[in-house]
């Protein structure tokens, strides 16, 4: 996931999609430690998209970067 695209989402979206990279994060090292990996580069990119979803919501909880995403619905 890009940082443009997590920048756009609100607070909520980014827990639920930090949430289920996190499972994601831990089903691939058991895939890795059980020898069923088939795609080792995964990791890298699935370590990435959470520590860019925890920069957002850090930089947004301290107030560093900018208001959180408003909707016009």
């Amino acid at each position: 996931m890009r940082i443009d695209e997590i920048r756009g989402k609100d607070d909520a979206d980014l827990e639920v999609i930090l949430k289920k990279t996190r499972r994601q994060l831990f089903d691939f090292r058991f895939k890795t430690a059980t020898g069923e990996n088939e795609r080792p580069h995964e990791g890298r990119e699935i370590r990435r998209t959470v520590a860019r979803i925890e920069t957002v919501l850090a930089e947004r909880s301290q107030n560093i970067r900018g208001e959180k995403p408003h909707r016009d619905d």
